[in-house]
This record gives C-alpha cells, structure tokens and sequence, in this order.
C-alpha cells in the first residue's frame, strides 16, 4: 500500500470515530422514540412505512445534502457554521444591510450549538446505560448515577487532551458499527421481507394515508439524523474525501442494517418496542453491547466537547466572545485545546439536563430543534454563498437549496411540537449564548467609538514628542492599539509618568479576519514612521493560533530587529464605565462591562512573555 493510500486509510478510520461517533449511536433511541411515541398504531404496514422515512431521511439528509452538496462549501477547507458564516458574509460583503442579517442569524446557529452539546452528551450516553434495565429491571435505579459517573469522568480527562485517547476512537467505533450490523443480520435472515421498506412508495404511502401521524413523528426521524452537522464541521481534520469514504463504504451500510433489524425484530416481536436495539442482542451479549455501546456514546460526545472548544476559540478570534483561558493539551497538534470554563459550564448544564429529565426517552423530547435549526440556517447560508459567492444562476441555486430549505422547514416544524416538553431547554441555552455573543460584539464597537472618539492621530503626536524629545532608554517597546493610525494610552501613560521612549518603537494591531487561515507570508505588514518607530498590522484568521513575539519574529531583515531579553510589551488595561442613554440597554451596558472585566488576560491571549509585559489602566465610558 502506497503511503498516500495508507494516509487516506488513516484518515477515513478517524473520520469513523470523531466525525461519525454521534450519528453513529443513534441507532441506540431513534426507532425507540418514533414507536414509542404513541401516535405510530403498531402495524406491519407501518413498520415499513417509519423504516422507509429513517432510510430515505439518512439518505437526503446526510447523502444529498451534507456529503454530496455542503462539503463543497469549503473555506480554505474549513468546514462548520462559522466557516460557512465567514463565506456567506464575504458573499454578500457589498450589501451591507444582508451582511448583518446573515451574520446574526449565522451567529444563532453557532450559539445553538451550545444548547445541542448539552443534549447529546446527556441523550447519548443516557440511552446506553439504560441497556442495564434489559439486562435486569433491578438496575433501574443506578442507571442515572452511573451516567452522571461516566460523564464526570469525561470531563474530568479533558484537561489531558485526547491525544492519548483519541487514536483508540476510530478502532472502537469501527467496532461499534460492525457489531450494530452484526446484531441486525440474524434478524434480517429471519424476516428478509423487510427489506421491502428500501422502496421509497413504503414512506410516501404512509405519509399519504396518515399526513398528522407523519408530520408528528418527523420530530422522533431526526433523531437519526443528529450529528450530521459534524461531517461539516470536522472537514477540516480529515477532508472531504475520507468523510465521503467513511459514509458510504462503512457507516450508512451499518446504520441501514442495524435499522432494518431493529424492523424485522418488531414485525417478529412486538413486545420489543420498548428497547428494539438492546433487545436484538441475545441474553449473553447485552452486558458487553452495554460496554461496548457506552464507549461509543463516550466518544460520540467527545467530539460534540472538542468542537464547542475550537468553535469557542473562533468565536474569540471573530470578537464574539470574550478572551477566556485556552490551554493547548498537544505539542504537535494545535488544533487540540481545552478550554476550562467552557468545559465545566458544559458539564454544569448537563448535569442539570440528566436530573431534570432523568431518561433518554424525555430528553428525546429536548432533542430536535436546536439541531433543525442548526440545519436550516446552514441550508439558508448555501444559498448565499452558491449563488452570491459561486455565481451560480438564481433558478439552480433555489433548486440546489429549495428542496433541502423544505424538508428542513419540516422536521424544524414538527420539532416545535416538542416545545412545551422539553425542546425549550436547548433553546434556552442557544438563547442566552446568543445574548452573551451580541452583547459583547456590540459592546466592543461601542467601546471602539468611544476611543476613536477621543483618540489623538499617531503621526501629528508622534511629530509633537520629537520636536523636544524626550530620554531615550535601551530596547524596544511593543504598544498594542485596537487601531492603526491612534495614539496608544499606554504610550500617553508611560510619557506622563515615566518621561522616557525606548531606542524602538512598534504600534502594533492585530487583525482577526472571516478566512480560517492566514499564512505567514500574509502575516505581518509594516510601515516606517520615522524616528525608530513603526506600524505594525499582524493579520490572523479564525482558526490560527495568536502568538505575538512569533509574529514579530517575521520582522527580522526588514528594518526593525526585535531582542526578545530587551523587549517590553506595554497594555491598556480598560475599565468599561456604563452609562445612560447609550448604545445599548443599560442592563447590557452592564453585563458588557462585567463580561470585559473578567475576560482573560491579552498578555496571556498573545502568548507575551509574563516578565515583559506592563499594563497600564484607562475608563471607557460606554
């Protein structure tokens, strides 16, 4: 085997365990809840019928949808909803009022991806120890304890990174799916008639004779469904073609065959219903699928925990969300990091979540519309970004997109049934990390008005100072300014109070852009001021890693070496000052302020040095 064959081989094994760990345990409650429901009359024809929607579902959902159309929409081979967010926005940059709209709608679905990251932990591995009732009704009572156990041991790990763990993922889910289809093909042998519900005129004549019944239960279908977003999303780790091999040579045959199992074991066994995937299995096996099958759940949210860390980090970098501590759990790979407050809130909510609804067939009732949503708003953002992006001619962009918009609108509206039951509780969450984020976007311009309001012109001050200039003392000094071409405040201090400039002077201002990388060829922008002094712009995309004295190592040649032993970093510490009548409700004012005095440290963002860094304070009234 050729090293390229051998790479494409690894890479499609570790897209079957992180990108296909969710939908892949699915198969654990999605016929459960569509049957147990109680609006599907148990019928041979309506077995069928629901196992027709499952396969047809998966097949224009995941297959047409997500693997064959959205995978194209890469940016800069990056996938999820903020690198289709940042594509859409460049899009349509020329229509400013659009923009906006898509970017607070493109904003919304990443906040719901909060509320969904809550859920699947909590559905995923609820349902699979839930496998311990079939095995006795006695351990009934430990099933809520031992997953809280299980989950706290999740989050405690993360700290560790996955790097250790991770490369047991693909392996371990590569045998989940093998032994879902291996459960199913017994029951498949004994009832081959079932196969029969492949035929699409089996879904399209139950969604003819009962249309209520259908829209209903559309709401119980998605669940085999969620975590498609993830093969978006993690198109950057893996790419397009391992993600595309993955589903159609190993986890859609799977999932097919485990669902038409579970099928063929209800046309056999009704009583089943109560559990169909556990009780496939025979009585000596149910211990270990157990096992087997909380691992898998383990991994299955490991990936949804991984993913609302690095969405957490882009969501930083675009100005959504306030500096927090970011530690990075791998030397080699940068892409693996741990985010303590993310961490814990998530396992915070999730508790919450467990002891409110306290069964996997409750929490079904939470699960659907954040994720509906989620897949809404990213058939919404194709549309722009193919037709606005691609050029693409408005009549195939509306059929590309139209019928995709559809079947979203449809499961969405059979989900909102589940409000009142449950479906609030992501939308809660999604709601106030929604809030939080404009917040903060908000109140970051209001704050940037404010300093330009009362900036003074770097070049005119600059002029100023040296026509009596003051001591100059050895090194370089580094002041960092939100804008180019403005009079840093720490630079106004150090003068006040201390009367002295250093040899080397750089103003310099970092730039995040809507692009998930930029190189370092693209870095650095430099601009001669005179007098020893420069202006620099240091440029990052969502997805690079800020690490200022690494950046200003690119300086080096071009007129401006920088000593690291002689360097100093000087911050504006700012003290947000609310006020009335404002740009924002004063409640916001508020929070903004609150949020801003507890972001983490810009030093420790920038990765500066700790012995080199003098912050000095300033109020912003707001």
């Amino acid at each position: 085997m050729s090293s390229k064959q051998s790479s494409l081989a690894a890479l499609t094994l570790g897209a079957i365990g992180v990108v296909y760990g969710d939908i892949g345990t699915s198969v654990l409650y999605a016929v459960k809840e569509i049957f147990g429901s109680g609006h599907v009359p148990f019928t041979h024809a309506n077995v069928y019928g629901v196992l027709s929607i499952v396969f047809w579902t998966l097949t224009i959902i995941v297959s047409l949808k997500y693997v064959t159309l959205v995978l194209r929409a890469d940016n800069g081979g990056e996938g999820g909803l903020i690198a289709m967010l940042a594509l859409a926005s460049q899009a349509v940059k020329d229509r400013p009022r659009l923009r906006r709209a898509l970017l607070a709608i493109g904003i919304f679905g990443t906040s719901l991806f909060y509320g969904d990251g809550v859920i699947t932990p909590a559905i995923s591995v609820l349902s699979a120890v839930e496998g311990l009732e079939v095995v006795s009704p006695h351990f009934k009572k430990y099933v809520v304890p031992l997953t809280l156990v299980v989950l706290f041991a999740l989050f405690f790990v993360q700290k560790r990174g996955t790097g250790g763990i991770g490369r047991f993922f693909g392996p371990i889910t590569l045998v989940w799916f093998a032994t879902i289809a291996a459960l199913a093909v017994p029951h498949i042998v004994g009832h081959p008639e079932i196969l029969g519900a492949l035929s699409p005129h089996h879904a399209l004549r139950f969604a003819w004779e009962q249309p209520g019944t259908t829209f209903i239960i559309l709401g119980a279908v998605v669940l085999c469904v969620t975590g498609g977003e993830a093969l978006y999303a993690d198109m950057g780790h893996f790419g397009k073609k391992p993600i595309r091999l993955a589903w159609f040579s190993i986890v859609m045959p799977c999932l097919t065959i485990n669902y038409f199992g579970q099928g063929a074991l209800l046309l056999a066994d009704p009583d089943a219903v109560k559990n169909p995937f556990f009780n496939m299995a025979p009585a000596w096996a149910l211990l270990p699928l157990v096992v087997l099958a909380t691992m898998a759940t383990v991994i299955a949210s490991q990936a949804l925990i991984s993913g609302a860390f690095s969405v957490t980090k882009q969501a930083i970098q675009l100005g959504y969300l306030p500096r927090l501590n970011i530690r990075h759990t791998s030397v080699h790979d940068k892409g693996q990091i741990y985010i303590p407050f993310v961490n814990w809130a998530l396992f915070t909510a999730i508790v919450l979540a467990v002891g409110m609804f306290r069964s996997s067939s409750n929490l079904a009732a939470a699960y659907g519309i954040a994720v509906t949503l989620d897949m809404l708003i990213t058939t919404v953002l194709t549309f722009f970004v193919i037709r606005y992006g691609w050029r693409y001619p408005l009549a195939l962009c509306l059929m590309a997109t139209g019928w995709f918009f559809l079947i979203d609108l449809a499961f969405f509206s059979s989900n909102l049934l589940k409000l009142f039951a449950g479906g609030w509780f992501p939308l809660l969450i999604g709601g106030v990390v929604f809030m939080l984020m404009m917040t903060w976007k908000r109140g970051r311009e209001l704050m940037s008005q404010a300093q330009h309001a009362e900036a003074i012109e770097l070049g005119s001050f600059l002029e100023a100072v040296f026509m009596d200039p003051p001591v100059r003392v050895p090194g370089t000094a580094v002041f960092l300014t939100a804008e180019t071409g403005t009079t840093p405040n720490a630079l106004l201090h150090n003068l006040k109070h201390n009367k002295v400039l250093h040899e080397q002077n750089l103003f310099v201002t970092v730039n995040n852009h809507e692009v998930p990388w930029i190189g370092l060829t693209d870095r650095l922008e430099i601009e001669p001021l005179g007098h020893d002094c420069w202006q620099v712009v240091i440029h990052y995309g969502f997805k690079n890693d800020p690490d200022l004295p690494k950046a200003l190592e690119g300086l080096r040649g071009r007129g401006c070496d920088l000593e690291p032993m002689t360097t100093s970093y000087f911050l504006s510490r700012d003290l947000v000052v609310p006020s009335m009548g404002g740009g924002m409700a004063l409640w916001r004012e508020k929070l903004f302020a609150q949020m801003h005095h507890n972001a983490g440290a810009a030093a420790e963002f920038l990765h500066l040095p700790n012995n080199s860094v003098i912050e000095l304070g300033s109020k912003v009234q707001i």
